[in-house]
């Protein structure tokens, strides 16, 4: 027996936790169609969400509590590399490498190696009134395409490096398929997974997808006729957002993913977030056990397939919530964090190829922060926030920062400049706890850092995307006027008001377009880019940990008839998807929470319909095409002031942008903050982190049917940021 005083669940275990942990960082990326348990099993989330933000009209804060579970974990993880016979060697190569989930380091001082910008030639592609192409396995395939009227640089890729092959691709090929043409296709056409498995695309909105293994940073592909495909300029106050989140995937939360925290009830330590769902997985010795069920939940919870039905579905962004523990966690002697870490990227960098091969673009949202910035379990850890809050609050932001500065400097390379337009930095900070402006300042020492990296204007790096915190959107008006593309993100949410919401169905149609059409109207003013980063149909708090493990309702009625949609008659499905209709109308950039709720094991079916886009486009309670929700609040008889389309220049990185007024700058430039909730005295005092380490680089994508002088970057894109990582100041405790 080991016992342990950080773990709870390791009294009856039969093996130390950190030597799981290491087996299973060790483990290659699995194969989806093992014939593991896993495999066999569909993966269920549970439909926990964020705790909502609330709207300015309710005053209410709503928590969303949500943790992905997966009940059918265990078999052994295949090999990655292993492909079914005739499959297409078009894959990234991921679980090939040693030691491919870990992080490369990058030592402080040391020089960045060339990004290889040079501009991709583009593929001259012709729609011949067929939307579809069938693509031959072989390397055979018939080109379809437009031309684009393109205004943004292509990433490099068949241009050899000066840098003695740093940046360059070396899991790849010396002899590149002589053919190099885009594979591409549109409705009806017949598309290759990198598995080697098929499917029908459908998408019948004029989208198609690219996908030429020899150039695999191919920004071509278009996910319909309205969007611009990746390569072209997205055109704030035109382009609207219709996007979809993929919460619970990477960041697990109960009422996502039940199945996983299903199977740990019946401990005498509750688990209800991933922290006790970690321990409690580490401790469990048993067949099936081990933290290797969480990766068997980031291989298979969302598939290719998914990335596909979210394009043909007229949808055109998605939101990624992902974890800090992506890049690493910390084990203290006062504090071991229990997460599995260093694994979720290599599922990551897979999503960002599915997202290109669509013409998707992604918001990725860092959505845990160290000590926790709200107290929710989708924050890692429920209850205390040590995030600018308490002792340890400035420490943990000084953390959070590194984290910050790493992905920023991936996601801003040329490679990923396209894809990755929007980076949401923190995601539900308590802002009525953490203080205003004490998040103020923490924002000016995170835009300057990602600014710093990619250059200011319009093409420099994504839109920094903050949380309202939980605030009146009118509380963030004028916000740092003259920076350099900050949007704001919002989540309203009926769902977490304290209210009986017993109201007949088709009354919150009309709800929503009051609440909401009008501050969102008047924050794209005031402020600039507003985006509902989340929402849902959820008219009430009924679902299966919906508000995590142990949660009651604050629902007035019977909550077992919305848990279940096959009780749903017509009446209810037409009323929901005209609240759809209208919560997306009112929101007019948004990304529905959540794309798939996972079954629960107990009863395997889906116990939080509501929140579940794919279940509500099958069984008619979400539009088929989300343009018909365009005029929906005016069809109510909801008369309200309508946004134009037309920001100031400066806030979509234009002329101005990164002139910050400096007498608004001079209030928030404190670093500590002057005042941190939680301590008493001189924040001078409370402990801080000293930045004596190296710092690291996320690992990089590896493509095996692409010339090994492809290039690929280096995780770093901005040469001149040498400076070094935080870690804890020596003998102190």
């Amino acid at each position: 027996m080991v016992e342990s005083a950080t773990n709870p669940f390791l009294k009856d275990a039969l093996a130390p936790s950190e030597v799981q942990l290491n087996n299973a960082l060790e483990t290659p990326l699995p194969d989806a169609d093992s014939s593991s348990l896993l495999g066999q099993l569909q993966l269920q989330p549970p439909n926990p969400r964020r705790f909502s933000a609330f709207s300015a009209s309710i005053g209410m804060e709503s928590p969303r509590d949500s943790v992905v579970s997966n009940d059918a974990s265990g078999a052994p993880l295949a090999d990655a590399g292993a492909r079914p016979a005739g499959a297409p060697d078009q894959g990234a190569g991921i679980g090939k490498e040693e030691d491919d989930a870990m992080l490369n380091e990058k030592g402080a001082g040391a020089s960045s190696t060339a990004n290889g910008t040079g501009g991709r030639r583009r593929r001259l592609l012709w729609l011949a009134g067929i939307a579809a192409l069938i693509v031959v396995a072989a390397a055979v395939a018939i080109p379809v395409g437009i031309v684009f009227g393109v205004k943004k640089k292509s990433p490099g890729s068949n241009l050899e490096s000066s840098d003695n092959g740093a940046g360059l691709n070396p899991g790849g090929t010396d002899n590149p398929p002589s053919n190099n043409i885009a594979t591409t296709g549109g409705d009806g056409s017949m598309v290759t997974t990198e598995d080697g498995t098929t499917f029908t695309y459908s998408n019948p909105f004029g989208g198609f997808w690219v996908d030429d293994p020899t150039d695999p940073f191919s920004d071509n592909a278009q996910p319909n006729s309205w969007t611009p495909p990746l390569n072209a300029t997205w055109k704030w106050g035109v382009d609207k957002v219709y996007g979809v989140n993929l919460g619970g995937w990477f960041v697990l939360e109960p009422f996502i993913a039940p199945a996983l925290f299903e199977k740990y009830q019946n401990l005498s330590t509750p688990v209800i977030d991933e922290w006790t769902l970690s321990q409690a997985m580490a401790a469990d010795t048993s067949p099936g056990g081990g933290l290797s069920q969480i990766e068997d939940h980031y291989n298979t919870f969302i598939t290719e397939q998914d990335i596909a039905k979210i394009a043909g579905a007229g949808l055109n962004w998605i939101r990624v919530p992902i974890p800090f523990w992506a890049i690493d966690k910390w084990t203290t002697a006062n504090d071991t964090e229990p997460f599995l870490a260093r694994t979720s990227w290599k599922y990551i960098l897979r999503l960002f190829r599915w997202a290109r091969k669509y013409g998707l673009r992604v918001n990725l949202d860092l959505h845990t922060a160290p000590g926790s910035q709200n107290g929710y379990n989708h924050s890692g850890k429920d209850g205390q926030i040590n995030f600018l809050d308490g002792v340890m609050g400035f420490a943990n932001a000084q953390r959070m920062l590194g984290y910050i500065r790493i992905i920023a400097e991936f996601v801003s390379q040329p490679q990923y400049e396209n894809l990755v337009p929007m980076f949401g930095i923190i995601n539900e900070a308590r802002t009525m706890v953490i203080g205003q402006d004490q998040m103020t300042n923490f924002y000016v020492q995170a835009y300057d850092l990602i600014r710093n990296i990619t250059g200011l204007g319009e093409g420099k790096g994504a839109f920094i995307s903050i949380h309202d915190g939980f605030q009146a959107l009118s509380t963030w008006a004028n916000f740092l006027p003259g920076s350099d593309r900050i949007n704001l993100d919002t989540h309203p949410y009926f769902a977490f008001d304290g209210q009986p919401n017993t109201q007949p169905i088709g009354d919150w149609p009309k709800m929503a377009c009051n609440a909401w059409g009008g501050e969102i109207n008047v924050s794209q003013t005031a402020f600039g880019v507003t985006v509902a980063g989340e929402f849902s149909n959820a008219i009430n708090d009924c679902g299966l940990y919906v508000n995590g493990v142990g949660g009651g309702h604050s629902y007035g009625g019977d909550c077992n008839l919305w848990m279940d949609s096959t009780q749903w008659n017509e009446t209810i499905v037409d009323g929901l998807k005209e609240f759809a209709l209208a919560s997306m109308d009112a929101l007019q950039n948004w990304f529905f929470w959540t794309w798939k709720i996972g079954n629960s094991s107990t009863t395997n079916t889906v116990q939080a319909p509501l929140w579940s886009y794919q279940l509500g486009l099958e069984n008619g309670w979400m539009p088929t095409d989300p343009r018909s929700a365009i005029g929906m609040c005016a069809s109510l008889g909801v008369d309200a002031t309508q946004f134009d389309g037309t920001y100031s220049a400066w806030q979509t990185g234009g002329a101005g942008a990164g002139t910050i007024t400096p007498s608004v700058l001079a209030s928030f430039t404190d670093w500590p903050p002057a005042t941190i909730s939680g301590v008493k005295g001189a924040v001078s005092l409370v402990p801080t982190y000293t930045s004596t380490v190296t710092i690291e680089t996320l690992p990089l994508d590896t493509f095996t049917a692409a010339p090994k002088t492809l290039s690929v970057g280096d995780g770093w894109a901005d040469a001149a940021d040498k400076a070094s990582g935080v870690t804890e100041v020596a003998g102190c405790s």
